[in-house]
């Protein structure tokens, strides 16, 4: 069995991080088959643009090992404060121990407490299903096969129509 290295802390980004944040984001979908591995410049395009809502790093040993990113999503039928989550990067090294979960947790908690009505992943079914992400009908993200794209409603309610993200998911450098 794998021992697993706790993680020393989650915390916000700081201004010294950002060089950090660019390099384990870059390492950590390096070698992930459906990434277009442009992870990195998406969450520098959010931080400049002032889209980055909440940035939050794991750190151990004063080492960056893993880093959440969530933003604003618009849905077409103007349902307000809605949030999208990811990129999540986390240190090869460190996969598969828990982090990415510790992290996702912090950010959905952080999310709630600024009155978010719901949040948003396109992602692998079974792994943001235990945040209790889940497919829905009435929110789509288009030419995205619909049990990829995840929703988590805060509230009972969940809006219908289209969710568009922020212009920075289309960044390429």
């Amino acid at each position: 069995m794998q021992n697993k290295k706790h993680i020393g802390s989650i915390r916000a980004e700081q201004p010294e991080d950002v060089d950090h944040i660019e390099d384990l984001t870059m390492r950590a979908f390096e070698s992930v088959v459906y990434s277009d591995h442009h992870e990195q410049f998406i969450v520098r395009a959010l931080r400049q643009s002032g889209q980055l809502s909440i940035s939050l790093v794991a750190e151990l040993d004063g080492q960056l090992i893993g880093h959440v990113a969530i933003s604003p999503v618009r849905i077409s039928s103007g349902t307000e404060a809605w949030y999208g989550l990811g990129p999540v990067s986390v240190l090869p090294e460190f996969q598969g121990q828990g982090i990415g979960r510790d992290l996702i947790e912090t950010a959905l908690a952080q999310l709630k407490k600024r009155q978010a009505k719901g949040c948003v992943v396109l992602g692998k079914p079974d792994y943001y299903a235990r945040f209790g992400f889940r497919a829905v009908t009435q929110l789509v993200l288009e030419g995205v096969p619909a049990e990829y794209f995840q929703v988590l409603a805060f509230e009972n309610e969940i809006p219908q129509g289209n969710v568009q993200y922020h212009a920075s998911f289309n960044a390429t450098s």
